[in-house]
C-alpha cells in the first residue's frame, strides 16, 4: 500500500472519530484506518471514496453496538462519594428494616401532643388493661378506620 491511501484512510477517520465518546476518538480513528487497510487488502481494485465512508460508518456502529453491549454490574463493595466528600462503600447506603427511626420516635411525641385527648384516654386506658367502653371502642375504631384512609391515599 502506498503512502498516500494512508493519507485518504486518515482523512476519512478523522471526519468519523467525532462521532464517538470523546475519550475514545483516537482509538475508533486508529480502528477506522486499520479497517480501511484490511478492506483494501481484500479487494483487488482501490477503494473509492463512497466504499471508504461505508465502511467507516460501519467501524463506528459497530463501536456503539459494543459499547451498548458492555454489562453495567455494579458491586455493593464498591465505593462512592456521599456527597459531602467522604467515600462510602455502597452496601452502606442501603436502608435497613430493622433499624430504629429515630426521627420517627421523636416525631411520635409530638404527633401525641396534637392528638386528640380523648385519644390519649383510651389509649392510656388500654394500655393499663383496663375495659373499654362501647363508646370509646366505637371512637377508637373511626379514628383508626379515618387514618387508614389517610395512609392508603398516600400510597396512591
Amino acid at each position: 500500500m502506498n503512502k498516500l491511501a494512508w493519507q485518504e484512510y486518515s482523512k476519512i477517520a478523522s471526519n468519523f472519530q467525532h462521532k464517538a465518546r470523546y475519550e475514545d476518538r483516537e482509538d475508533i480513528r486508529q480502528d477506522i484506518v486499520l479497517r480501511l487497510a484490511e478492506v483494501a487488502s481484500i479487494k483487488t481494485e482501490p477503494l473509492t471514496i463512497p466504499t471508504m465512508l461505508r465502511v467507516a460508518s460501519y467501524v463506528i456502529v459497530e463501536y456503539w453496538r459494543d459499547l451498548k453491549r458492555q454489562p453495567t454490574i455494579l458491586s455493593l463493595n464498591d465505593t462512592i462519594d456521599d456527597g459531602d466528600g467522604n467515600s462510602i462503600e455502597l452496601l452502606e447506603t442501603l436502608a435497613d428494616d430493622q433499624a430504629i427511626d429515630l426521627e420517627a420516635w421523636v416525631d411520635a411525641r409530638t404527633w401525641l401532643m396534637g392528638c386528640p385527648r380523648r385519644l390519649v384516654k383510651i389509649a392510656s386506658k388500654k394500655l393499663k388493661g383496663k375495659p373499654l367502653m362501647p363508646k370509646e371502642r366505637k371512637y377508637l375504631s373511626r379514628y383508626r378506620q379515618e387514618e387508614l384512609k389517610k395512609h392508603q391515599q398516600k400510597l396512591l
